[in-house]
């Protein structure tokens, strides 16, 4: 059994080395405004190597409403005990890391956290119980995923997934950043 996930965050020079590797990396580019933007997600070990599956909001999507996109190897939606969809798994953009690269996120709630942060913790608390119970179906995904888009099978979502063993090259490349 796999250690249960936790929550990190990507280091952003990383993430911008491998944009540089991948046009399809989510950009956190100051130039477009995204350098705010976290690379937010869970690892998992995939084909011997730790992966970063990011989290995506389901709050200010153009075009996209979560609840009548339809799940895949690529997508799954993150729901709460209710069944409302908090946010999604995009395992197309899982990326590989090293541990020098990620940080754990502190979901405990402290007394002089904001309101605005102590929502942000207990939504991402939710996220995380429900990849804690999805997760051995993650790690079967993520792994298939790879398996495929390696593979010399036909795969229509390829085109959509970051070039995974590129990346891998990279990561294990990349000096400490």
């Amino acid at each position: 059994m796999s250690k249960r996930f936790k929550l990190y965050n990507v280091n952003i020079k990383y993430i911008r080395n491998l944009h540089n590797v991948d046009d399809n990396v989510p950009s956190v580019s100051p130039q477009i405004g995204k350098q705010s933007r976290p690379f937010l997600g869970i690892v998992v070990l995939v084909n011997g190597s730790k992966f970063c599956i990011p989290f995506t909001s389901n709050s200010g999507k153009k075009n996209k409403n979560f609840e009548s996109m339809r799940e895949n190897i690529t997508f799954r939606k993150i729901c709460d005990k209710n069944g409302k969809v908090l946010a999604a798994l995009n395992l197309n953009n899982m990326i590989p890391v090293r541990d020098e690269y990620v940080t754990e996120i502190d979901l405990k709630i402290h007394p002089k956290d904001s309101q605005e942060l102590i929502r942000w913790k207990k939504l991402c608390i939710k996220e995380l119980d429900w990849c804690q119970s999805n997760q051995a179906e993650i790690e079967r995904l993520a792994n298939e995923l790879y398996r495929i888009y390696t593979s010399d099978e036909p795969f229509g979502k390829r085109k959509i997934c970051l070039n995974f063993p590129a990346l891998e090259k990279e990561c294990n490349k990349a000096k400490k950043i």
